[in-house]
């Protein structure tokens, strides 16, 4: 079994409150939910209005398939107008016997 993970951390400059960073974030969050089985949270800087930490994890059986939904999910975040990446990480994590 194979867990990939993805931290992302966005600016939102169009933001001006809370209920703008909300909108944004939620919809990020809809469109990757609506095309992938992965689990997404804003995971830090809950409190700042232009700034946000997001996570996402998934699982699946093949190491392939999930560097595949990796960049898929990568590409969706550098091609949204909405938001500037300003940190990305992500890991391949195998659990299973070797």
């Amino acid at each position: 079994m194979f867990i990939g993970t993805l931290k992302f951390e966005i600016i939102i400059p169009g933001s001006n409150s809370l209920k703008d960073k909300r909108k944004v974030i939620h919809s990020l969050q809809d469109k990757i939910r609506s095309k992938f089985n992965v689990s997404i949270a804003e995971i830090d800087y809950h409190d700042k209005w232009q700034r946000a930490i997001i996570g996402l994890c998934f699982v699946n059986s093949e190491r392939k398939e999930v560097e595949n939904i990796l960049q898929k999910i990568k590409n969706i975040f550098f091609d949204n107008g909405d938001f500037l990446v300003l940190n990305e990480s992500n890991e391949i994590i195998y659990i299973g016997e070797k």
